[in-house]
Order: C-alpha cells, then structure tokens, then sequence
C-alpha cells in the first residue's frame, strides 16, 4: 500500500496536470527540440501570455519544467525525468507495479 506521504505527493502531481493547458505547454515542452520562450509557447498552445505564464509557475514549483533566464527572456524545458517517472507514478498508483517499486524513490523532483 502507498504510504500517506507519497499518496499526497502523487496526488498534487495529478492535481498539477488536471488542466487541459497544462497539459498542451507540457506535451509541447516535450516534443521541443530545444527550450522555448512564453512567446513561442503561446503561439503554439493559443492561450493568452498571462495565462500561460501562470500555468509555467504552477509547473514550475512542482518541477514539472525548468526556467532558465537569460537576459530579459525566461527559457522553459520539460523536466526530462517527468517523461519516465510520472507514468511509472501512475502504475504504483493504479496497482500495476509494486510499491517497492515506487518512482517517488528516486524521483528528483518530489514535493
């Protein structure tokens, strides 16, 4: 059984992407090539500039994606490790894989 802590941990993740914005700015940051402005991502997502730059905080303070600024400019990347630990999350949470096999364990970006 999952313990509390990570039952609260997987579940602000979920509650994190339970946004069909968040979720396109995640699946774009994902199949970018290389970090994106808030700029590019409007464009490609047709959601105002306020409404994207508050759905990257939210994304960001759960490490979902990495900010880097430079200059004037804030450049935004997925977090590479999303790719691999979240759906592993979704197996412990859904009884498909034992929770000794728990992804929080090794996951960087746990809350």
């Amino acid at each position: 059984m999952i313990d509390r802590g990570d039952a609260e941990a997987y579940a602000s993740w979920f509650r994190c992407l339970a946004d069909a914005t968040r979720i396109q700015i995640l699946n774009v940051l994902a199949r970018a090539d290389a970090p994106l402005t808030v700029g590019e991502i409007v464009s490609a997502v047709g959601v105002g500039q306020s409404t994207v730059s508050a759905h990257l905080r939210r994304l960001a303070e759960l490490e979902f994606v990495f900010v880097e600024h430079v200059g004037t400019s804030s450049l935004y990347r997925v977090n590479e490790d999303c790719l691999t630990s979240f759906p592993a999350a979704a197996d412990v949470v859904m009884g498909r894989v034992p929770v000794h096999g728990d992804p929080l364990s090794s996951a960087p970006w746990r809350t």
